[in-house]
């Protein structure tokens, strides 16, 4: 068994054993709150936008804040914007204002701040508008549908000194942070290669007429800065993850937590110098355009980040289906979906130290807005600005590529970076495994991005450039300047 096979068998079975340990209890408190409410007077006054998936957790996470008070619930479907009111009205005794369009809650100036959980295309406009009207924001993760207009929303908290809080919930984890920080102490010597796996089967979304828009709902609202087009059920709700208009696939999606984690071990704090993708869409022909799996390779001169989504059925890696792995000169550092529990190994696959303890993210930015302090902040709109970059421009790479074939070998990052070839092999033995004929269909080979990491742009292709952002529609474009 070679040295790197030992360390991977020796990590799953001690990482798998450790969570199962610490399954059984896990500390909860990751800050000190800011002291509690005395009145509802001195209470954040939220309003929590989009609330038929993850807006749930934020209704939740802020009604079990002493220092918090859901003042209003808006949604596009006013049959899930009412039933949501009811529920907060069921737990504190108050019906909060319920709203269909977001520019109508953002005028209202009994609201502090927003929480917004929407679909990708709209983050970066929801934050920008509620910023504008004078409100700190809470923005789902990733935080923009485009490079560019990341930037701008970062851009806009400066200029309007609000609070802006990304919604990757694990920078405010304990084990988190304190793993991390052991990474930067140089525990591990020096980093070499941060990996990010998002391994999470997903099934064919079928084919579906287009259709009218369900009762109720402004669908026009709901495209907002998306192009104008027919309803169709499976760009709609969860599904819209799939589309090109609206979402970024699974690197976007789930991906988006773990290249954050990525990202923040290397503590790089600009976008990389290249770029290069492989992948597809395999094992079903449906409405999706994403890829459902995929090797892309961060090329950041003295170090790499090699990211993998695998859509089909797939084994662990290293102990872990969703998570990173950040190996160093002299060790290496495991994390988990589990955001309360990191792991970390000598060379010889020895465990020398594990982080626990848990968090609470929407606790972390009611305590910023109240102290005014970014200092506060777990997870300023920046870092989440910085991580989301890197799956739009995996995605600009893929959406630019050829057919890749096995009579064409891999060219680019994806052959001179030893991380990124070793992760195409194993994408080779994965589609293989899941029954795809390897031998007349790889995907789409992307095309090598090259970046100016200061200016964030894209160096010496056109076409690739005109990715960095997107038209928008009348009266939903994201301010071209801040």
């Amino acid at each position: 068994m070679s040295s790197s096979s030992r360390r991977e068998f020796l990590s799953d079975s001690f990482f798998l054993a450790a969570l199962t340990a610490a399954s059984v209890a896990v500390p909860s408190g990751a800050f000190a709150r800011a002291p509690i409410s005395k009145s509802s007077a001195d209470k954040l006054r939220i309003g929590v936008i989009g609330l038929n998936g993850r807006g749930k957790a934020h209704v939740d996470g802020y009604l079990s804040n002493p220092n918090a008070e859901v003042v209003a619930i808006c949604d596009i479907d006013l049959r899930t914007a009412e039933k949501a009111a009811a529920a907060v009205a069921t737990k504190t005794g108050k019906k909060p204002k319920v709203f269909q369009d977001l520019r109508k809650l953002y005028e209202d100036k009994e609201i502090d701040a927003v929480s917004a959980a929407l679909p990708i295309h709209w983050h970066s406009l929801a934050g920008i508008w509620a910023m504008q009207a004078g409100k700190d924001a809470y923005i789902e993760k990733p935080v923009s549908h485009n490079v560019s207009e990341g930037r701008r929303l970062s851009d806009a908290m400066t200029r309007y000194n609000k609070i802006c809080q990304t919604g990757t919930q694990s920078r405010s984890h304990k084990a988190i942070k304190d793993a991390i920080a052991y990474i930067h102490s140089g525990k591990i010597g020096k980093v070499e290669v941060s990996r990010g796996l998002c391994y999470k089967p997903r099934k064919s979304i079928g084919m579906i007429p287009d259709s009218v828009a369900p009762t109720d709902v402004d669908y026009d609202i709901w495209l907002g800065p998306a192009p104008k087009r027919a309803f169709n059920a499976n760009r709609y709700l969860y599904n819209w993850h799939w589309h090109w208009d609206y979402g970024a696939g699974d690197l976007g999606n789930q991906g988006i937590h773990q290249m954050d984690i990525a990202r923040w071990a290397l503590g790089k704090t600009t976008l990389p110098n290249k770029v290069h993708t492989v992948g597809g869409r395999f094992g079903y022909s449906d409405q999706g355009e994403t890829p459902n799996t995929v090797v892309s390779t961060f090329d950041y001169g003295d170090q790499t980040l090699v990211f993998e989504v695998r859509g089909l059925d797939t084994p662990q890696y290293t102990g872990v289906a969703i998570g990173n792995i950040v190996y160093g000169t002299e060790g290496y550092v495991v994390f988990s979906s589990n955001y309360a529990l990191a792991l970390a190994f000598d060379k010889a696959g020895n465990e020398v130290k594990k982080f626990s303890g848990g968090g609470d993210h929407f606790g972390n930015f009611v305590m910023a807005v109240r102290t005014r302090s970014l200092s506060d902040l777990s997870a300023p709109i920046n870092e989440g600005h910085l991580s989301s970059a890197l799956c739009h421009l995996g995605n600009i790479s893929y959406r630019l590529g050829e057919p890749a074939v096995p009579a064409k070998e891999m060219t680019g990052l994806l052959s001179s970076n030893k991380h990124g070839a070793e992760a195409v092999v194993r994408y080779r033995e994965h589609l293989k495994a899941n029954g795809v004929d390897t031998a007349n269909a790889m995907g789409r080979l992307g095309r090598v991005i090259n970046i100016d990491p200061k200016k964030e742009g894209i160096v010496g292709d056109a076409e690739a450039s005109t990715m960095l952002t997107r038209p928008y529609r009348s009266g939903f474009a994201v301010p071209a300047k801040i």
